[in-house]
């Protein structure tokens, strides 16, 4: 997907950039998959901001994504790539011989007309789901279970992919894309291919509105603030944080600072660590 550029009419389109919708064939999304999606503003229950700087944004429904890609043996067909608001890739809406209907995420290459299957047997094609077991190594995978069944959680972003490294006993060896390699049980199943949109990463937002359309509000620097409202607030002048580390206003470390439980009982599965 092509980015566009705009004549710099005004300073914010100097370098905002958006992404040209070529890949999109179908700008209605289907009812039937369709849910209502409750906006709560980063507050609790009892009305509490927990998660700062969200709000507002446009109105958007959720489309129902299946993960799990469980009619194993039923031809499914392509009928239409969109847009998704939820997420950064595409969707994929497939019509399945026995009439019904689903979405699953758009890998690259995918086109409109295509037909594809899921479970034991499957070709090794863009598109198609099977258990790691059943592909050869060095398949390029997204959409990758972490329990048998529960559906895909790994690599589901815009432009990313994992690659099957090695099969060992029961278990797969996978390169995610931070760099991490770790094993996964073979019988996980993973979609063959490369997630879509790959112009993703490359988009400029260029103005502050199009980030609250996003429903994200601005965040101010804690070194502005003062001493009673941030651990980094107050001195003279543009003051250093006074402290050896930056901190969260509640005083616990950030930026940097690894908040992974070291005795996670998933860590015996990670076999070297992302990039630094």
């Amino acid at each position: 997907m092509a980015i566009k550029k705009f004549k710099p009419i005004t300073p914010s389109l100097r370098h905002m950039t958006v992404l040209k919708s070529d890949e999109i064939t179908k700008h209605e999304p289907e009812k039937s998959l369709l849910a209502t999606l409750k906006k709560n503003a980063g507050r609790n229950s009892q009305g509490s901001i927990t998660v700062r700087h969200r709000g507002g944004g446009a109105k958007r429904k959720y489309r129902i994504i299946d993960f799990k890609r469980d009619k194993d043996q039923i031809p499914a067909k392509v009928a239409g790539i969109e847009y998704d608001p939820n997420r950064s890739a595409n969707i994929a809406l497939l019509h399945y011989v026995d009439g019904e209907k689903r979405y699953i995420l758009a890998p690259n290459g995918l086109k409109v007309g295509d037909v594809i299957f899921s479970g034991e047997g499957s070709d090794i094609k863009v598109g198609n789901c099977l258990k790691l077991k059943d592909m050869p190594v060095g398949t390029l995978v997204h959409n990758i279970e972490l329990k048998e069944g529960k559906g895909g959680q790994m690599v589901r972003s815009a432009g990313t992919s994992a690659q099957l490294m090695a099969k060992e006993g029961k278990n797969a060896l996978l390169r995610l894309p931070s760099g991490e390699t770790r094993y996964v049980n073979i019988n996980c199943k993973a979609t063959i291919g490369q997630v879509g949109n790959l112009d993703h990463e490359n988009v400029t937002i260029g103005k502050a509105g199009r980030k609250r359309h996003m429903g994200i509000r601005p965040t101010v620097r804690g070194s502005v603030m003062n001493p009673n409202d941030h651990p980094h607030g107050g001195g003279e002048g543009r003051s250093p944080i006074g402290r050896p580390s930056p901190v969260t206003p509640w005083g616990k470390p950030a930026l940097g600072y690894k908040t992974r439980k070291k005795k996670k009982a998933s860590n015996k599965m990670i076999v070297s660590k992302r990039k630094k």
